[in-house]
């Protein structure tokens, strides 16, 4: 008995399963693309003014602390008074100084007193467009016709595109990879299979339109986020000019040397028949192919997250080793799928091959995975405390589950040497039969196609006798679904700002904020000197904390009864730091009660609150006291 290696067709549930995954990736794209554009990935840590302060006479400058390089041009701040005009003068400076990253720009003399917004945007040094807006007053907070949404970049149909271009590109990377290295490392002979030629071309075209894709949105996509600055040649050639930029040009070149291979791969080498040229040429094919692949793969790390933060010396060659083995893995796995269902001729050695070269990637990605984790994350807190982290935890469950999927698919590759199939010899007999063609062209048209009607019936036959196959088929497109969703899941990393700067960020800004004291209640007797001069202010400010506060004012005669005076003024000042006074006139509400809403505390700190009180056109007293407020 000797084992089958007569082709089995590919099973009735193959069509409509591989349809499905074909829609679960374009539906999954589709969702990560329009989830909401890139996290900060470079977060604001600082500005001065600070968000929601009040100044009591107008700055020179505002600046912008971020926690990594930014690049900025004279449209990324934007400063605007409360009727929504400029107000500075357009001309950004670079204030860094050591690993501290500042900019700003200078305002215009003469300022009125209102509150003002501070719009901003920039693209961080992993690639990621960053945008955000606060608010900070002159002299006393007042209404202002400026609106602080739709400031964030990255968004609309342009950054719905953009992640689309971006799941593609992965996706083009790992087929192209992948496919084309399971040919030279596991079936040689299926450099000759259509199905696997066309795999690897599609490959090759999802990532060369995709690059070309992602050029062109850069500018829209890291702007103003329109359409319509598509093919602005003006914008174009600023993105060249960037990291981004020079890494997509990059690519492209580099899918041109890419082209070459994939024509020599299923050209020469394909129809090579001696043994020793063609080892030959695999050798240089793999060596080729290694480099190409490799600079493929740095176009990401060298724009993206490996290239910025903590060593990134070490983390950008990792991270084109965490991308080699994951196209090894998913590619091949991608290959091998296209194989069992439409070039099932496919050698049992070749399966085998590719179940270690698999676990050779496994490897590889564990212990990059590793160090890019800790890189990114840095503490337990920021895996599970921030977006970043918990996608992270889905991605490893993810990989788990593939990891189990593939064992099961190992043991199916283990039973294949063991099939056997009486009948298949006979088959195959049969099939070398010789056919006579008639002269008549369309007889023989007929013949061939009852010949290949005979043919399909045989290998249906032979493939139910082999459960072993089947099996194996059913398991691997089970991994590849899985590998789709991980796929997503990677592409969403990729946009999503790493737990460790989150963290950090979060630190920067809560290290200038107190912790909020709670409301405030104090009691201040007063005595103007006059007639019905003495009494106490008891003073309630709630929730006591930065921001709106509401403010209540009791005003107490000497035998405790609530007493009206003709007027009470407040006014709070935070000496440390030049803020105010900041005037409050409260309403009268009721007999000795008076309150305000809105009232605003821009910064934590020892504010000193100053009551002013009138008892009578000539007698008035101010009072005072030093409070800790948020």
């Amino acid at each position: 008995m000797t084992a089958t290696t007569s082709p089995p067709i590919r099973p009735r549930f193959a069509l409509p399963h591989v349809r499905l995954l074909l829609v679960l990736a374009a539906v999954l794209g589709a969702l990560f693309a329009a989830a909401a554009p890139a996290s900060a990935h470079a977060a604001l840590t600082g500005s001065n003014p600070k968000e929601g302060e009040v100044v009591a006479t107008a700055p020179k400058t505002v600046t912008l602390t971020f926690s990594e390089q930014v690049a900025m041009d004279s449209k990324s701040i934007r400063v605007l008074d409360p009727t929504g005009k400029r107000a500075d003068t357009a001309k950004l400076r670079d204030l860094s100084s050591g690993s501290t990253v500042t900019y700003g720009v200078d305002l215009h003399a003469g300022l009125p007193d209102g509150t003002y917004t501070v719009a901003w945007q920039a693209v961080s040094a992993d690639s990621h467009p960053v945008s955000g807006a606060f608010t900070f007053s002159i002299g006393a907070p007042s209404k202002t016709s400026v609106s602080v949404g739709g400031q964030e970049v990255g968004g609309g149909l342009v950054g719905v595109l953009y992640g689309t271009a971006r799941y593609a590109a992965y996706g083009g990377f790992i087929v192209l990879v992948g496919g084309a290295a399971f040919v030279l490392a596991c079936w040689p002979q299926g450099a000759g299979t259509r199905p696997l030629q066309k795999l690897v071309v599609r490959g090759w075209l999802t990532l060369t339109a995709a690059t070309l894709a992602l050029l062109l949105l850069r500018s829209s996509y890291t702007g103003q986020s329109s359409l319509s600055d598509l093919f602005d040649l003006t914008g174009l050639k600023a993105v060249l000019e960037t990291k981004a930029g020079a890494a997509l040009v990059s690519r492209l070149m580099l899918l041109g040397a890419s082209a070459l291979f994939v024509a020599v791969l299923f050209g020469a080498y394909a129809k090579r028949e001696d043994e020793r040229e063609k080892k030959d040429l695999t050798f240089g094919l793999a060596v080729g192919g290694a480099v190409v692949a490799g600079g493929i793969a740095a176009t990401w790390a060298f724009a993206e997250h490996a290239s910025t933060g903590i060593q990134p010396g070490i983390a950008m060659p990792v991270d084109v080793l965490h991308l080699l083995a994951v196209a090894l893995w998913l590619g091949g796995l991608t290959a091998l799928l296209v194989s069992l269902f439409r070039a099932p001729h496919i050698e049992r050695a070749a399966v085998q091959r590719f179940s270690r070269v698999a676990f050779g990637s496994v490897v590889t990605l564990a212990a990059t995975g590793i160090y890019q984790s800790w890189r990114q994350v840095g503490s337990w807190s920021a895996l599970t405390g921030t977006w970043y982290g918990q996608l992270l935890m889905v991605k490893i469950g993810l990989v788990a589950v593939l990891i189990g999927v593939a064992w099961i698919s190992r043991r199916w590759t283990a039973q294949l040497s063991e099939t056997v199939v009486t009948e298949a010899a006979a088959d195959d007999s049969a099939a070398t039969e010789p056919v006579t063609v008639p002269e008549d062209r369309k007889r023989a048209a007929q013949l061939e196609r009852q010949q290949a009607a005979r043919t399909a019936v045989r290998e249906k036959r032979v493939r139910d006798a082999d459960p072993q196959r089947t099996g194996l088929r059913r398991s691997v497109l089970a991994e590849a679904g899985v590998a789709v969703v991980l796929l997503a899941v990677t592409t969403v990393l990729t946009t999503t700002e790493p737990g460790r700067t989150e963290e950090e960020a979060g630190k920067a800004t809560s290290s200038s904020v107190a912790v909020a004291a709670g409301p405030v209640n104090i009691s201040l007797p007063f005595n103007t000197g006059g007639v019905k001069g003495k009494g106490t202010v008891r003073l309630d400010l709630d929730p006591g904390r930065t921001g709106s506060n509401s403010l209540h004012v009791f005003v107490d005669g000497p035998g405790g009864k609530p007493y009206d005076i003709p007027e009470i003024k407040i006014a709070f000042t935070l000496k440390a730091k030049s803020i105010g006074p900041l005037p409050v006139v409260p309403d009268h509400l009721a007999a000795g009660h008076w309150s305000a809403d809105g009232v605003q505390i821009p910064m934590a700190g020892e504010w000193r609150i100053d009551v002013t009180v009138r008892t009578s056109d000539i007698d008035q007293t101010t009072v005072s006291k030093n409070v800790k407020i948020g």
